[in-house]
């Protein structure tokens, strides 16, 4: 069972309450201004634009695993590959993930659940309720979502941001996602430097946003 470290605590959706007015730092910035929006402004966390697989052109998985529970982890990676924020190299570079992971490490399709480009739009990858092959020993209850792009070096855009927000909101809506779930770096269940620096130190953030939608 995952412990998850001392920092990190649990989520619950379930007894989320209103945002509350504050004066944003420059991190705080990419997470209160999401879209354009103020700080303390409703946002709609009923839309988030996804892009099937067949949209992006997947090639067929060799296999699926369906998740037996809904996802009580949500770990957040990087690509640590080309920064995407136009649909054409966005597509291009899912191919390419897709292609490396089941031809060169051999998993049975692309590794996360779902991507997400600069631009703000979700890339479906395995999607909702299917085990994914992105943290060893932890896909089974966990799903895995990645920012396209290296953020060791770059920083993450407001609408990829919220994106996730949105994304990982509809998912406990709709039961994918347990309401209390732990959100979490790829580092901190692995040894790795994913999701990159510049995710990472916004993750305490993220989780304080996600309470208070």
């Amino acid at each position: 069972m995952f412990v998850p470290p001392s920092h990190i605590g649990l989520l619950n959706l379930s007894a989320c309450r209103s945002c509350q007015p504050h004066s944003p730092g420059l991190k705080e910035t990419l997470i209160a201004d999401m879209d354009g929006h103020t700080p303390g402004e409703p946002v709609d966390m009923n839309a988030v634009a996804v892009v099937s697989r067949r949209e992006w052109n997947a090639v067929e998985a060799r296999d699926r695993t369906e998740m037996k529970n809904p996802a009580q982890t949500v770990i957040v990676h990087h690509t640590a590959l080309r920064y995407c924020e136009h649909p054409r190299d966005s597509v291009s570079q899912l191919a390419h993930i897709q292609h490396m992971h089941m031809q060169e490490r051999g998993f049975d399709d692309i590794g996360y659940n779902f991507l997400i480009s600069g631009d703000g739009m979700v890339y479906e990858g395995r999607g909702w309720g299917i085990v994914g092959a992105h943290a060893k020993e932890h896909n089974f209850n966990s799903v895995g979502i990645a920012f396209m792009g290296n953020f060791n070096d770059e920083l993450p855009s407001s609408a990829s941001l919220s994106a996730l927000l949105r994304l990982l909101h509809i998912g406990v809506l709709h039961g994918h996602v347990q309401p209390n779930f732990v959100l979490v770096g790829h580092r901190d269940v692995a040894k790795t430097e994913c999701p990159g620096k510049n995710v990472y130190a916004l993750l305490p953030k993220l989780r304080d946003q996600l309470q208070n939608q």
